[in-house]
């Protein structure tokens, strides 16, 4: 199957400091996939370099085919890749619902995302849509930032540590969303220090090592010894 979403030898640094080094990876439509990883691996580096936040040459990144390595976010906005950010980096002057309507000016592509979907998926926050978002539990947030970004209607969702800082239960509501993300088109990149909830939510995974693809595979076929291996380098 021809890969929605293609990543060639990418490199990427900040000034002279190199995070990634020759990263190749790939994603189908409709799949969920787990990127994993200690913390410095180069996770979020790589979900900036897919959303446009860290630049690469036009090559090294591809969605359905064309060439994005080397473009602004907002074009990639355009075209179909939304990023869920670590720690939500919501607009805490708006409410709720003016958070999600700027999702909705990023994107070109029409259906199935709009208001009356999102609060179908996250019914509290009809409730909540004329409260500031700095009033939001952190769970309730992150239900905002998912939100938005689903309001562009993305063909790839990346989702960067959106389990981190909420309650378990909270982040089980979140992770019963992906499935029904995924029944509507959109395919998933998630961030994921939890390994087990990764490998629980996804078809297939990469682990990153210092910059470095250590392990990739389906998770069903990578044992708890070689993922420890990947992960810790032992």
């Amino acid at each position: 199957m021809t890969a929605l979403l293609s990543v060639t030898a990418l490199d990427a640094f900040y000034g002279d400091f190199q995070a990634l080094f020759g990263i190749d990876f790939d994603l189908r439509e409709g799949e969920a996939v787990a990127v994993i990883g200690a913390n410095g691996a180069g996770k979020s580096t790589l979900l900036k370099s897919l959303a446009g936040l860290v630049r690469n040459r036009n090559d090294a990144v591809r969605l359905a085919g064309r060439p994005i390595g080397d473009s602004p976010a907002a074009s990639i906005v355009r075209l179909g890749l939304a990023l869920v950010p670590e720690g939500r980096q919501l607009f805490p002057s708006l409410t709720v619902e003016e958070n999600l309507l700027i999702g909705a000016f990023g994107g070109e592509r029409t259906s199935p995302w709009n208001l009356e979907s999102v609060y179908r998926m996250f019914p509290m926050l009809r409730e909540r849509r004329r409260s500031s978002v700095t009033v939001l539990s952190g769970g309730q947030q992150q239900m905002v930032a998912i939100g938005r970004a689903l309001m562009s209607n993305p063909s790839v969702l990346l989702c960067d540590e959106i389990s981190l800082g909420l309650a378990p239960i909270i982040v089980e509501d979140i992770y019963r969303m992906l499935p029904r993300i995924r029944d509507n088109g959109t395919a998933i990149v998630v961030v994921e220090q939890d390994i087990a909830r990764a490998l629980r939510s996804t078809d297939r995974f990469y682990c990153l090592q210092e910059g470095r693809v250590t392990l990739a595979g389906r998770p069903a076929n990578a044992s708890q010894d070689a993922i420890h291996s990947a992960y810790f380098g032992t």
